[in-house]
């Protein structure tokens, strides 16, 4: 049987000016548009017009994102068995497997950007990709400085977060095996304990929420299982702030369930690139423009199963 997995990617996956294609989709711009007006927050100028680092604002880039990806995902018409969210895009596969709606989950992530910005704003902190490497022996090595393993991808790759001294230390001392250390498009140490005042807002935001169960299985990525309830991912959203991302356990999830090809929605290409190296035999598509829609809807075609 083929199984279709629609998954939505996290913040530094934006660039500028990569919403401007897709605005040209019939209803597109009016969309964004009521979205903006929702949240208070030009999505379509920060996704045409802004710069690298304006759209590396958290407030900015995580409800850029989610408008990005349920845009792209509209424009698909996907009918996928099973969803995902690496961090900010757990909001989004929320909204694709209908336990929340657009607007809400817009709604949500504006809180979510505001709160984790003003909780980044306390200590200069930031993270890091570590590339190849042993992941036991990268994480003993991270939390020797004192970092936190905040996202545990898979195919070899660690994400470590914490104060902009501790990421400068361990640039300069790399744990064995580590080819580079690449410094993220974030202004937070994201999914470590520096996010904890952030929690605490996003819980009051959730709370206002009516969430619906699953239409669809989804997976969480606090530890790669499937959740049933619609009242539990709402939990997981908010709790997931201050707590890892294990990626890695999602996609060994995406195994066990058999998935046979991946379309990560809009703006695609870190998720795909990660199935590629840790789920041989899976076809994969990054949505990036439009222009990737019909190709993503043949894929979808022949693996959306029953």
């Amino acid at each position: 049987m083929s199984v279709l997995v629609l998954v939505a990617p996290g913040q530094g996956a934006q660039t500028p000016g990569f919403l401007t294609p897709w605005l040209d989709l019939p209803g597109a711009a009016d969309r964004v548009a009521a979205w903006s007006e929702a949240i208070g927050l030009d999505l379509a100028h920060y996704g045409t017009k802004a710069d690298a680092d304006e759209i590396r604002d958290t407030a900015v880039a995580q409800p850029l994102l989610v408008a990005a990806g349920l845009l792209s995902a509209a424009a698909l018409d996907a009918s996928p068995n099973v969803v995902a969210g690496h961090s900010v895009g757990e909001i989004t596969a929320a909204a694709f497997a209908g336990v929340i709606g657009d607007e809400a989950a817009l709604r949500l992530v504006r809180t979510r950007g505001l709160a984790m910005a003003e909780a980044a704003a306390v200590t200069e902190t930031g993270m890091a990709a570590l590339l190849g490497g042993d992941p036991d022996a990268s994480v003993a090595h991270l939390e020797k400085l004192g970092l936190t393993p905040a996202n545990v991808n898979g195919a070899g790759q660690i994400v470590a977060a914490g104060t902009a001294a501790q990421i400068a230390a361990l640039i300069e001392d790399m744990p064995e095996g580590v080819r580079r250390v690449v410094p993220l498009k974030v202004a937070g140490a994201f999914h470590t304990s520096h996010m904890a005042p952030a929690v605490d807002r996003l819980r009051e935001a959730a709370a206002e929420l009516t969430p619906a169960d699953p239409a669809v299985t989804y997976v969480s990525n606090a530890d790669g299982k499937a959740v049933a309830t619609g009242d539990e991912v709402i939990s997981r959203l908010v709790g997931q702030v201050a707590n890892p991302v294990r990626w890695d356990l999602c996609m060994e999830t995406f195994k066990e369930l058999g998935v046979t090809a991946l379309v990560e929605a809009c703006p695609g290409g870190t998720l795909t690139g990660l199935a590629k190296r840790a789920l041989p035999g899976v076809k994969t598509l990054a949505l990036k423009t439009p222009d990737d829609l019909d190709a993503a809807r043949a894929l979808i075609s022949e693996h959306a199963g029953a």
